[in-house]
Parts: structure tokens; C-alpha cells; sequence
């Protein structure tokens, strides 16, 4: 085959980035010291990073760097002095998350390759469209695609595709995780995730298990379909790795593409030793194909708590790799010295030095091979001698020591001239503040919106009856049921006799892939007609709508991440009209933004979006949506609803957000409005929650704090 495939692998030390290379590795992504998702990995000095960037170049590979966090506002104002030296001294590329961050490297650093991570949640080709327009040359999509999916997106692209073939899988949708960072503090999307969904739950009265811990990826023996779907880059999972297990993984994927791209499918065989080889460099877990063949399953998951990590110990290997040169050695009495280096496989990549003059041997001249030997001595610098070709005229002699001289003058003077092949300049010296007043979000709004989002009839009825309440979200699980349209008919017909109407919106699903697209396509007429604007929780659905020209407004929720200005205003300009600010920023930081958005003010907040099912793992499938409960080990009681028409799980926090103490903070913030999220209340409880809300937020009432366990989520702490 003529397709080349990137054997892409991880580096979370020098160490591994030594090992990655010597194993074969096109390109390594790795960490700096801030700003990745990796965040306690021996994540690279500044200093020790612009020496990983020329040692990869030196060996002809590439470099990644992983700034694929949120960033806060004056983080934000940071990243390009960060960037900046990294830049200068030729960074392959960056992968992003965060679309304000994507906003200033376009706009900082234009000719620099961005890589969209798999942290975006990219699940269809539309999201995939969106970064292509906004600059991005790869796309990492969600690791719970199918190859019919991966295929389809490249396909309708031409991006780049970068998928992960081996390591470690997360159970929630990567970027959509806010479990770690809810019930302890350390967010994933900070890169700092404490891995909650490694620890046993139960089910109701059940025993514990490992519910949500998924076994490790291996798709070795799928790499020929792997590459037929159309994936450019193979990325190993394991910056928390040892570097053998990086040298291991790397050397057998590298192997095996190779195979496989030279003899095609009769020639592609893996072996039962390498299998073992490959599998036994770290076994804790046990290993799955992940989700290319199929959308979930029991068999994925490690149910069973696995013994200590057998990873195999061993001796510490030094990974030394040498780059093959050839060079011409010329000596002749009564002149100086010359040593033309150059690359073995690249002869166009040459220097010349002179060194000092060779004088007439008084005893016993120096022969060719004495010389050879000499000059092959390379040591541990990045090269060794292929050829050397030696030109001695007449008797003479040179100390051993000029000769060192040349060899190190001319092997220095190669290596600056590879590695200067990379170097960049930035066209700008400084990046200014951008002018955040032209979005469309209204900049001092001080009569915010009082919103509902409700996920049964019963919840709706409720909020219908109230005319105090501006918009109100009804969830995509009942929004096109004949009761709830219905409803909305009556409602209309009796606006004359109320005082205020509320705004009637549909709230989204989470995941829109493509059999949420085709189920949208049914009921696109109902959108138009029974409701005035939606609320999106991912790119997909955004761009749908907008290519479908609906009319209405378009609202985005809190995972379309607005973490600082730039994110803000890339939302506006991407067509939203409003935004929900980020429930992972405290009051402080929420304060520093330009603009307020929507708020959310109470509610169960969901902390994982799965494409896996709890109820699939531990029952059978039901085929229609149903609410059950996972205990953890503190006897904390999580609400799991699965959304069956869509096929993902999404799992609650144990404890509702309530933030009715913090009445004045939120009103300094200027919202566009407050949202009260009902999930799991019946009638008398949410009667309760919106009269309270309302005595407050509308009535400047003093009530007490009910007594209920709750949470005030990120609005004091926030997250590091």
C-alpha cells in the first residue's frame, strides 16, 4: 500500500521521549509545564522542552504539544509568551481544546499546525466541518466512534484523523467529564483527574464492582482496518507510562503498520509471541477493541478489582538512537584540515569544517586507518559514521586532538544545521487584548431571565402554571410526545388571559451523532413550529440547526465551555445568541469575563455523558429510558438516566447545586439569566425549589437555606 500512517506515542518524561524515538515513533505529543492534560506527569521544563524539539527533528520525527486544558481568563492572556519560544524553535504542532485558546494561536502563531483533542468531543463530521473552518489540520474525535464514523468524517474532510489504537479508555465521552472535579475538586478538563470511575460502586442492593472501569485498548490485530478507515495517525495512550512500556507499544504498532502497509492484508499477521509481548508490558486491566466495532457492551469493562499492576520490572535500558552520516577526511601536508559531513539519507544536509594545518611527520606518519578510527569516535552525539572516506597526501602528522576538534566542530555545525531547518520567527511581537464589545451577548444586563429546564410532563405542567418564569427548556426525552405538544397548544391558545408568556425552548441531546441527526430530521417541522429557540450541548447539534436555517434562537449550554473571553466571543460569532456560563468557574473568575451568561443556579449537574450503559452492564437492556442509582464507597447515592433513543447514559451528581445564599454575588455578575435544572423532583419538591428561587432572586426576600444536602458546586472553591 502507498498510504503512510503516523505511529504517533506519548511522552510524560525525557525518558520516554528517548524511548519513543529509538522504537520508531513518527512523532511523540508530550507535555510542558503547564496548560496540559497530563497535569501530574514529570511534565517537561522549558528549558528541557526546546531540547526535546531539536532531538526529535534531529532523528527526523515530530512534536506535539498537549495545551489541551481550559484555560482562564488570565491564563489565557499568558499562553502566548508561553508558546512563544516553543514556537520560535519549530513545535510541530499544538492540540487544543479549548476554542478561545484555538482563537489566539490561529491569531498569534498562524502558521502553526493545530490539532483539535479528543477533549472537544468530536462525534460527527459537522463538529469536524466547524474546526476546519476555524483553522485546524487535525481532528482527535471521540474515542466512542465507529470505523463507519471515522471513515465518514475523513471522507467528508480530507482532515487529518488521529485516533487512539492503544491504552487506556475513559467511560465518560473525554471533555464532558466533570465527576473528579464535582465530587473532589481535581477537574479533567484541568488535567487533573483523580479517576473516580476506577473506583467499585453498586447497584441498588447488589455487590460492589468496577461499573464504570473500563479495560485498556489493544487493536493491534485491527490494523488493517484501522487504516482502511482512513486514520492518519495511530496514537498510543501512556504519558503516566514507564518508558519501556512506551518502547514496547510503540516498537509492535510500528512493526505491525509497517507490515501491513508493505503486504497488505495476506502479509498482516500477528504473532502469538508479540501478542503476549505486547500485551504483558502492562496488565491490569485485561484489553478490548473499544468501541470501533460496536456502541457498548459488558465485555469492555473490568468489573472484578484487578491485583497490583504486574507490569514486568525491569533493568534500565538506555535508549540510544544515532542518525547514520557519511563524511570526507581531507589531509595534505602545509594545509589545513577539512571535514565534510553529511546525512546519510539526506546529502543535500552538509557542512564543511577546517581545523588546524597538518605538519610533516618527524617519525612515524599517521595511515588512513589510524585516522578513520579517530573520526569515527561520535560517541553519544546524535550520529554515527555510515561511510568515511579518507584523503591523506604525503608523510604527515596531526595530534589526535585536532582531529577530535574537527569531528566535534563539524557534527555541531550539522546539528544546528538540521535543527535550524525548523526555526521560526513571530511576525507580531505583541498579541493585543481583543475587543470583546462587538459580540452579541449584552454586556450589563441587569434584568436577567428567570429560566426552567424540566425533564417530565409533571415538571413541565409545573412550569407552565408559572407566569413569573421567562423561558423554560423542556428536555428532548419528552419534547415531541403528543401530551407535551399538546400542552404547548393549550398554552399558546391561553396567552391572552396571562400577564407574561414564557419563552418555550428544546433542550438538545448531549451526544448528537448520527442517529440523533436522523431522528431530527422527523421532527425538524415540530422545532420550527412549537418551539422559539434550543439549547445545544455540542458542536454537532449547533452546526445541524444552523445548516437545517432554523429561525429561532440558538442557546448553548454549560459544556459548550466558555472559560474565558475569547471562548465567549468565538460562541457569539459561531451563532449563539445566548451562553450558560461554566459551572467549573468560581465567582471570581466568572467575574472577570466580559459578559455574563446564564447561570445555573440549582440542579442535579451531570458528571458523566457515557456511551456505555450501566443498566446494560448489570441488567439487560430495557429499550426505553429509565432512572436507577450507583452507590460509592461513601455511600453516596448517584442518579444514572439512560437515554435509550440516543444510547448514552448520562450520571448525576449525588447532591443538587443550590446557590440561594448567593444572591448578590450572582446579581455583581449580571447574568442574562438564572437556570433552575429539575431532573429527578416530583411536584411538592419543586413547587418548594421555584418558590424559594423566587422569593429570593425576584421578591429580595431573606429565606433560610433548605434543609436538604446539597452543594454549592465551583461557585466558592472552583477548580485548580
Amino acid at each position: 500500500m502507498k498510504r503512510e500512517v503516523e505511529i504517533l506515542a506519548p511522552a510524560g518524561s525525557w525518558e520516554c521521549l528517548e524511548a519513543a524515538v529509538c522504537a520508531g515513533a513518527d512523532a511523540i505529543y508530550i507535555g510542558g509545564s503547564r496548560f496540559g492534560a497530563r497535569a501530574h506527569a514529570d511534565n517537561l521544563n522549558e528549558e528541557r522542552m526546546l531540547e526535546a524539539i531539536d532531538y526529535v527533528h534531529l532523528h527526523g520525527r515530530k512534536l506535539y504539544m498537549t495545551v489541551n486544558t481550559l484555560l482562564k481568563e488570565q491564563e489565557l492572556g499568558e499562553l502566548v509568551d508561553y508558546l512563544r519560544p516553543y514556537y520560535e524553535q519549530g513545535l510541530d504542532a499544538v492540540i487544543v481544546q479549548d476554542i478561545g485558546a484555538m482563537r489566539l494561536i490561529r491569531e498569534a502563531f498562524p502558521d502553526l499546525p493545530l490539532h483539535v483533542s479528543t477533549q472537544a468531543t468530536v462525534t460527527q463530521t459537522l463538529s469536524a466541518q466547524l474546526f476546519q473552518r476555524m483553522g485546524a489540520e487535525r481532528i482527535v474525535p471521540a474515542r466512542e466512534l465507529s470505523l463507519e464514523e471515522i471513515k465518514n468524517m475523513k471522507n467528508a474532510t480530507g482532515l487529518e484523523i488521529e485516533c487512539f489504537v492503544h491504552g487506556a479508555l475513559c467511560y465518560c465521552y473525554s471533555g464532558q467529564c466533570l465527576m473528579s472535579s464535582m465530587i473532589g475538586g481535581r477537574s479533567g478538563n484541568r488535567g487533573e483527574c483523580a479517576q473516580p470511575c476506577r473506583l467499585p460502586y453498586r447497584v441498588e442492593n447488589r455487590k460492589s464492582a468496577d461499573l464504570m472501569s473500563l479495560k485498556d485498548l489493544c487493536t493491534i490485530d485491527m490494523i488493517p482496518e484501522l487504516v482502511e478507515a482512513g486514520i492518519d495517525s495511530f496514537k498510543i495512550e501512556g504519558r503516566m507510562k514507564q518508558p519501556d512500556y512506551v518502547y514496547t507499544v510503540t516498537q509492535m504498532y510500528r512493526k505491525y503498520t509497517d507490515i501491513y502497509l508493505q503486504k497488505g492484508k495476506k502479509g498482516f499477521h500477528v504473532t502469538k509471541e508479540d501478542k503476549e509481548k505486547l500485551e504483558n508490558c502492562y496488565r491490569r486491566r485485561g484489553y478490548c477493541d473499544g468501541y470501533y466495532r460496536k456502541q457498548n457492551g459488558k465485555e469492555m469493562l473490568s468489573l472484578k478489582r484487578p491485583g497490583k499492576e504486574t507490569e514486568p520490572k525491569k533493568e534500565k535500558m538506555d535508549y540510544i538512537l544515532q542518525e547514520k552520516i557519511d563524511g570526507t577526511l581531507n589531509l595534505a601536508e602545509g594545509t589545513v584540515s577539512e571535514l565534510t559531513v553529511w546525512l546519510h539519507d539526506r546529502p543535500e544536509m552538509t557542512v564543511t569544517v577546517t581545523g588546524d594545518m597538518a605538519q610533516t611527520a618527524k617519525n612515524q606518519p599517521l595511515v588512513a586507518e589510524r585516522i578513520e578510527k579517530q573520526i569515527r569516535k561520535t560517541g553519544n552525539t546524535p550520529f554515527v559514521f555510515e561511510e568515511v572516506y579518507i584523503d591523506v597526501s604525503g608523510n604527515l602528522f596531526l595530534p589526535m586532538q585536532s582531529l577530535n576538534e574537527l569531528r566535534r566542530a563539524a557534527l555541531s555545525d550539522l546539528e544546528v544545521q538540521i535543527t535550524e531547518e525548523y526555526r521560526r520567527h513571530m511576525i507580531w511581537s505583541e498579541i493585543q487584548a481583543e475587543d470583546m464589545s462587538d459580540n452579541k451577548f449584552e454586556n450589563s444586563r441587569r434584568n436577567y431571565e428567570f429560566q426552567i429546564s424540566v425533564e417530565t410532563v409533571e415538571q413541565l405542567k409545573l412550569a407552565l402554571a408559572r407566569e413569573y418564569v421567562d423561558r423554560i427548556f423542556i428536555s428532548d426525552a419528552i419534547a415531541f410526545d403528543e401530551t407535551v405538544i399538546d400542552m404547548l397548544e393549550e398554552y399558546r391558545l391561553n396567552m391572552r388571559d396571562r400577564k407574561h408568556e414564557s419563552k418555550i425552548c428544546l433542550a438538545m441531546p448531549y451526544i448528537f451523532r448520527e442517529r440523533a441527526m436522523n431522528i431530527y430530521k422527523v421532527y425538524f417541522e415540530k422545532i420550527s413550529q412549537y418551539y422559539e429557540g434550543v439549547l445545544v450541548r455540542n458542536w454537532e447539534a449547533l452546526e445541524w440547526m444552523k445548516s437545517k436555517g432554523y429561525k429561532g434562537e440558538i442557546l448553548s449550554d454549560y459544556n459548550l465551555y466558555g472559560w474565558n473571553n475569547r471562548a465567549i466571543k468565538e460562541l457569539s460569532e459561531l451563532g449563539i445568541d445566548q451562553y450558560t456560563s461554566s459551572v467549573e468557574l468560581n465567582f471570581r473568575e466568572l467575574s472577570e469575563l466580559s459578559t455574563g451568561g446564564n447561570l445555573i443556579v440549582y440542579g442535579y449537574q451531570p458528571v458523566m455523558i457515557t456511551a456505555n450503559c450501566i443498566r446494560r452492564t448489570t441488567e439487560d437492556c430495557l429499550g426505553k429510558d429509565s432512572m436507577l442509582y450507583i452507590t460509592d464507597r461513601l455511600g453516596n447515592k448517584f442518579p444514572v438516566k439512560n437515554y435509550c433513543k440516543y444510547c448514552y447514559n448520562i450520571i448525576y451528581n449525588s447532591a443538587p447545586i443550590v446557590l440561594l445564599d448567593q444572591k448578590n454575588e450572582i446579581r455583581s455578575l449580571e447574568p442574562s439569566g438564572i437556570r433552575l435544572n429539575f431532573t429527578l423532583e416530583k411536584e411538592r419538591e419543586m413547587e418548594q425549589i421555584l418558590e424559594s428561587y423566587k422569593n429570593v432572586f425576584l421578591e429580595d426576600k431573606e429565606i433560610p437555606m433548605p434543609d436538604i444536602s446539597f452543594t454549592r458546586g465551583h461557585f466558592k472553591r472552583g477548580v485548580k
